[in-house]
């Protein structure tokens, strides 16, 4: 049987104490560089890997970063993914990246999973399913723990800890209030259930620039979708109302596009008889046909300060406890979808 291939066996094998190995693995600057040539030229020619949890037991640090996030293929996320890679790189960290799919159980299990000694730190955007339960139990037992956590876009209700999210409510009133400007009388809401709060938020936009245009808000025009039916029938019904809306608020890509695509079946015309604006300015809202207007969330941007927040607890322990609020800002996108100037052109 060969003989297994430890730090001890190595540094035996080269005559050097196992300190050394461990330091020349290390690359660090306590020994020669000599010596270092020739521990790694062994190693990489008898193959040998360290086992990086025990690394990290040793080193009481991964410098890896775990992220756990509702989807991958949201481009939204996959922008924070990327600003929260581009900052961690940087800094010498990596990324383990997880998905919940939504539900609190997968989010719970990958909780517990990267926190038992795989990573330093996590960023995490809460599943929806987890505000329906309205259980963040995993959470405020990292939180308990003083293990180092920063959550984006969505947060969760009643715990200490720092987030990087936007105004949502002020999203919802530009996206609003840009239709009204639009001249848009009549205008709907694809939301989400009342207990997501990124959509509750936009929703009380919604309303707040329609009672400041006069306009009292009509249950009748807000919908609330639910993902676990079939979304494009729930905005099928749209369509039916008599009257037909002027105008529709989408609070994500999905939903603005899923619009488009079932006004131009009922032989709609979009700016001309309905206008259209959604929420993440993503490659589907620049694609589609009309371009949709949209309200811009600056993910890239978001990823990078959730990162920062995160390593500056992971580097000064003491800050744990000093939860930190961050705001981004948000900027309406106006596209073909709601403008007037393609109205004219298309008369």
């Amino acid at each position: 049987m060969s003989q297994k291939l430890t730090l001890k066996t190595i540094a035996t094998n080269l005559g050097v104490s196992v300190s050394t190995v461990s330091k020349a693995l290390h690359n660090s600057d306590e020994i020669s560089p000599e010596t270092k040539q020739r521990i790694m030229e062994y190693v990489n020619e008898v193959g040998f890997r360290p086992n990086n949890l025990a690394v990290s037991l040793q080193r009481q640090r991964t410098m890896t970063i775990g992220v756990i996030v509702p989807e991958l293929v949201h481009h939204f996320f996959s922008r924070v993914i990327s600003g929260a890679e581009n900052y961690a790189s940087h800094a010498g960290y990596k990324l383990l990246i997880t998905m919940s799919n939504d539900e609190w159980e997968k989010e719970r299990q990958m909780t517990e999973m990267l926190t038992n000694g795989y990573v330093d730190g996590l960023l995490v955007s809460v599943a929806k399913q987890s505000f329906e339960k309205r259980n963040f139990n995993h959470f405020s037992t990292l939180i308990d723990r003083r293990f180092p956590v920063v959550f984006f876009d969505r947060a969760p209700n009643g715990l200490s800890a720092s987030k990087v999210t936007i105004n949502d409510v002020e999203g919802g009133y530009k996206a609003t209030k840009h239709l009204v400007d639009q001249g848009a009388k009549h205008i709907a809401i694809l939301t989400t259930p009342p207990h997501i709060s990124v959509g509750a938020d936009r929703e009380k936009g919604y309303k707040k620039a329609l009672l400041e245009a006069g306009y009292e808000p009509d249950s009748n025009l807000i919908f609330h979708i639910d993902e676990r039916a079939p979304i494009k029938a729930q905005i099928a019904k749209l369509f039916t109302l008599n009257p037909l809306p002027d105008a529709v608020f989408a609070v994500n890509e999905k939903y603005a596009a899923l619009t488009l695509k079932l006004a131009a079946q009922s032989g709609l015309r979009v700016p001309e008889d309905l206008m259209v604006i959604g929420f993440t300015d993503g490659f589907i809202s620049k694609s589609t046909t009309p371009s949709l207007s949209t309200i811009a969330q600056h993910g890239f941007e978001m990823g990078e300060k959730a990162m920062e927040i995160l390593l500056e607890k992971i580097e000064d322990k003491s800050s744990i406890n000093t939860p930190k609020s961050i705001i981004i800002p948000t900027n309406l996108v106006e596209r073909e979808s709601t403008s007037s100037k393609y109205k004219i052109v298309q008369k």
